[in-house]
């Protein structure tokens, strides 16, 4: 990650200040996504030519890296870097901003249960999702 701008904010901007980077990357370290068709499936449905391109930049400016087990398509994997990590904090705290705004029927189950996670004690949350994470990333670099 090469720093172009002098504004801190202008350079997250322009490396996440789209939606789908921040909703891969969401994927990735909340979901456990790592796969091509596990980010097509998310409720989003991100069009597969914009997952392309975005899992692309991600790549390319250090957010995410890959794994490619078998040397196929298919087997490849999409893991956050520590970079990528970082941008955790910053998901969660768009979520604090609107989670109170969004009409409780359009919540599943599992969003609710976040919900209530994150709302009762937001450092608990990102604390407990950042060791899930790693423990998932390490064991997709053994496999």
């Amino acid at each position: 990650m090469v720093i172009k701008r002098s504004c801190a904010i202008a350079q997250s901007i322009s490396f996440l200040g789209d939606k789908w980077s921040l909703l891969v990357l969401r994927d990735i370290i909340l979901h456990n996504k790592s796969k091509f068709k596990d980010f097509r499936e998310s409720r989003e449905k991100i069009a597969t030519n914009i997952l392309s391109d975005r899992l692309k930049k991600l790549t390319e400016n250090g957010f995410i890296e890959i794994l490619d087990p078998l040397g196929t398509k298919k087997s490849r994997q999409y893991i956050a870097t520590d970079a990528g990590i970082c941008a955790l904090p910053i998901i969660i705290e768009l979520y604090l901003f609107s989670i109170n705004y969004i009409d409780e029927s359009l919540l599943d189950v599992e969003q609710k249960k976040v919900k209530r996670e994150i709302l009762s004690d937001s450092k608990l949350f990102k604390k407990i999702k950042l060791a899930e994470y790693l423990a998932f990333r390490q064991g997709l670099k053994n496999s």
